[in-house]
């Protein structure tokens, strides 16, 4: 239902409104003669507490306000792909250079090509596909019967180009669209969980390898200034194995949002051979946007990626960064009143980041198919600290933290993920998948790696107390190995054609390499010879095997393994 209400007051985002209309919670508001558009987020009697997704500059009380009796939704239609959009996924494309409130321009007016694939009369259930719209790029855009919706199909538009808010089917008497809106707040359902773990291939080997995230898991990717994190979530979004990237920049910096998508829009697909950004959503709500909206973009994400989900396809948010977003949360807490928490965060962030991630998962969709969200989330902590309440409360939440170490990267270490302050709980999953799909050494593997970076860092720590000398010989071959595993595999630069991306067989190859040579040089000092000759050959081609050879290759990393083997036992005949 709508009506007027009047504003009482303004302070920034907060605008409060009396009316005797009825209201509920998280209904929509628009506000002004620019109406423009917030939320309710508190009822007292005939007071309502709306937050404002805009510049609130020039509101006065007395301004109209009108109840729109809906929640506050998203669009949802096949000009996603490839666009960029608002924390309201409102399209940037056809605003102002300079935003003003009232001054985002609609994409209003344009038709779809439309294939129906049922026929009237079949008995359908809710997820079914109704259509596709074509000429959308690599994704195919399915129309589908909306949830809470089955029976029978009454009528079905013939092939052709429809507008989005045209209804191309009839569903026992519901009309379907081209388009669809969802409140933002509100999970779409699935038919159930999966249970399996199929890992997310990012093409980072520190990743892939040692914390690896399944189809459907979250990660929390925290590090200070200066550590790498937009770079990493750059390269996940451009060579992740998802089939649907949606990518939020939630209060970041305006020039490093506009390096993204000019990258992304010059970036050839691996999977696909077109353009990256033609299978990609960004959401941009930077530092100097509405304050309120970055609060939304996270959610107005997840919704974008739940109705890809629905059609089929895996999906994976890539949330820069939580930390901004649970600022604009303590911001307007303190606007409306609220006790402060922990560092004046509101005592409701545990639980709007649980209500966050838990959007994430594998499922089986409404429509019988086999689809997945994967939620990956930057924490930017003040000062490095991660301690602090955003960093600790997700940490809750999350199946993999991928933590950004200062020293690694101040050191040229780049991905610069921590190995000992990393963790992953889908490790355990997806190496028992692994097993069941032909790789049963893969768990092997990866608890050796472990295992060997564990025992070099504390030897290492012995070392700057006693120096190298003190450690008896295979001690010190640890060390070596701990040191090759570090250069020759964990290394990876992401601006280089060769290895900016890992497959899978690449870093198995790698990983063996270096662990057949650490294995013979702990052989070749239990033999006798001196740990200090086996620390003076070059181990230079090993390392360089990584950048010297193709995403895919294998081969080089054989060569160099048998090449330094073969050095190896050289030094045993001497």
């Amino acid at each position: 239902m709508t009506g007027q209400a009047r504003i009482s007051r303004v302070a920034g985002p907060l605008v409060e409104v009396r009316t005797s209309l009825p209201v509920a919670m998280n209904d929509l508001v628009t506000l002004g003669p620019h109406a423009l558009p917030g939320e309710i987020v508190a009822i007292r009697d005939d007071l309502l507490s709306v937050q404002a997704y805009e510049y609130t500059g020039g509101l006065a009380p007395g301004d109209v306000a009108v109840p729109r009796g809906h929640p506050l939704s998203a669009e949802l239609g096949p000009w996603l792909l490839g666009g960029v959009f608002d924390g309201l996924l409102r399209p940037l494309s056809t605003a102002a250079t300079w935003l003003a409130p009232g001054a985002y321009g609609r994409l209003g007016g344009r038709t779809w090509p439309f294939r129906p694939a049922m026929s009237a009369g079949q008995q359908v259930s809710a997820g079914s596909v109704v259509g596709v719209v074509t000429g959308t790029g690599p994704v195919e855009f399915r129309v589908l019967v909306p949830p809470g919706v089955a029976g029978t199909v009454e009528t079905v538009a013939p092939e052709g180009r429809y507008g989005a808010d045209t209804a191309v089917a009839t569903v026992s008497g519901v009309p379907v669209t081209v388009a669809a809106r969802w409140p933002v707040r509100r999970p779409r359902p699935s038919a159930g969980r999966r249970t399996d773990a199929t890992a997310l291939h990012t093409g980072q080997r520190v990743l892939d390898l040692l914390f690896p995230v399944a189809l459907g898991g979250t990660a929390a990717v925290p590090g200070g200034f200066g550590t790498g994190k937009t770079v990493l979530l750059q390269q996940l979004a451009k060579w992740c194995d998802a089939d649907v990237i949606v990518y939020v920049g939630c209060g970041e910096r305006g020039n490093e949002m506009a390096e993204i998508v000019g990258d992304l829009l010059e970036l050839n697909d691996p999977r696909t051979g077109g353009r990256l950004a033609d299978r990609t959503v960004i959401i941009a709500n930077t530092s100097n946007m509405p304050m309120m909206a970055r609060e939304a973009s996270i959610y107005t994400g997840v919704t974008v990626a739940e109705f890809f989900r629905d059609m089929g396809y895996h999906a994976v948010v890539i949330a820069d960064s939580t930390s901004r977003w649970a600022e604009a949360l303590r911001e307007f807490s303190s606007r409306t009143g609220v006790l402060p928490a922990e560092e004046g965060y509101p005592a409701e962030l545990p639980s709007a980041l649980a209500a966050f991630y838990e959007r994430a998962g594998a499922v089986r969709t409404l429509g019988g198919q086999d689809a997945s969200v994967t939620v990956l989330g930057a924490v930017s902590p003040p000062g490095g600290d991660l301690t602090e309440p955003v960093t600790a409360h997700t940490e809750r939440f999350v199946r993999c933290r991928w933590t950004l170490d200062r020293d690694l990267a101040y050191s040229r270490h780049y991905p610069a993920v921590s190995w000992s302050a990393s963790f992953s709980r889908d490790a355990g999953a997806v190496g028992a998948t692994h097993a069941r799909t032909g790789d049963p050494g893969w768990a092997g593997r990866r608890g050796r790696a472990v295992g060997l970076l564990a025992e070099s860092d504390r030897l290492t720590a012995l070392t700057e107390l006693m120096g190298v000398g003190a450690l008896p010989g295979h001690a010190r071959m640890a060390v070596l190995g701990g040191r090759l595993l570090r250069e020759a595999v964990l290394q990876q630069s992401a601006l280089s054609t060769n290895d900016g991306f890992c497959g899978e067989p690449k870093t198995a190859a790698l990983l063996d390499a270096v662990l057949t040579v650490v294995d013979r040089c702990q052989e070749v000092v239990a033999s006798g010879t001196p740990a200090t000759v086996v620390e003076e050959l070059d181990f230079g081609p090993l390392i360089r095997a990584r950048e010297e050879s193709g995403p895919q290759d294998t081969t080089a990393a054989a060569r160099r393994r048998d090449a330094m083997l073969a050095r190896l036992a050289e030094l045993e005949t001497v």
